[in-house]
């Protein structure tokens, strides 16, 4: 039987790889992807994956806001969520105090995670890269002394390097969600979701917002998340992305015909289960 392809955001040892372990086991190959977008562009591809998985919210960082543009335009569904539980670690080479360090490279939402910690340290240089581990493997490949990366402890071990301080983030109980990614024709129905995510648009008509969200309350449906996103090419008018918990579909299938009149645009990104958190 052939290893179900799941296409990541990084390189090996990366949140993201490990956020593919945690959901489907170990035995599952990756298709890095250099950026969000390219992430996006080869799930779309049925003959480079089975899916995809996309960090979408950090619990200190906040969301990422690319992502969800991303999503309304890819055609693709979400059929699963996980909660990780994520650990900075500060790492160099081995033998390299935190003095010797000139600058210190990760992902931008990593660099935010861990701010707090850097304050005591106005020597060190934060640079944005476009991943965890890859920051670590770029600095075990090209022997990169006086640099530093934040990455978890996976990375450490596989590219030999040394943890100078652990768990460094701002906020110990520190979790990245993720959504899990189909192509639409693949996705099998599930009778027995729920939680949703969708999003929509309003009129300008003073209140029209409040109505829906309204709406969603009657029908005893804890909105869990709102984010509000520009049109592009309309200034100053919004998409809200909303996700939405319920007991059952009957709860969710009947807000969503109550906002059908109100809403100038609605479309499901996905149905399905409340995801688990893993530590």
């Amino acid at each position: 039987m052939n290893k179900r392809k799941i296409v990541i955001q990084g390189v090996e040892g990366c949140f993201h790889h490990l956020a593919v372990n945690a959901y489907y086991g170990e035995d599952v190959d990756i298709v890095p992807a250099d950026s969000f977008a390219k992430l996006v562009e080869l799930t779309q591809d049925e003959s480079v994956c089975d899916g995809g998985i996309m960090a979408i919210e950090n619990s200190i960082a906040g969301s990422i806001l690319q992502n969800y543009g991303l999503l309304q335009d890819s055609g693709l569904v979400i059929e699963g969520e996980i909660f990780l539980r994520i650990k900075q670690n500060l790492m160099a080479l081995p033998g390299q105090k935190i003095e010797d360090l000139r600058e210190v490279h990760s992902h931008p939402m990593a660099i935010n995670q861990c701010r707090t910690f850097f304050h005591d340290y106005p020597h060190i240089k934060m640079v944005e890269m476009e991943d965890t581990a890859l920051s670590a493997k770029n600095i075990r490949e090209n022997q990169l002394v006086g640099i530093g990366a934040i990455a978890g402890d996976y990375p450490a071990e596989l590219y030999q390097l040394e943890i100078i301080a652990a768990e460094i983030e701002s906020i110990k109980d520190n979790q990245t969600r993720f959504f899990l990614l189909k192509r639409k024709n693949e996705v099998v129905a599930n009778g027995g979701y729920n939680k949703a995510s969708l999003y929509f648009s309003t009129s300008h008509d003073p209140g029209s917002l409040s109505y829906i969200l309204d709406c969603f309350a009657k029908e005893n449906i804890n909105l869990s998340k709102i984010q509000s996103l520009p049109i592009p090419g309309v200034n100053w008018e919004y998409f809200f992305h909303v996700d939405l918990e319920f007991q059952g579909p009957r709860q969710f299938r009947n807000a969503l015909d109550t906002i059908s009149h109100y809403a100038k645009e609605i479309k499901v990104l996905g149905t399905y289960n409340q995801g688990i958190i893993i530590t």
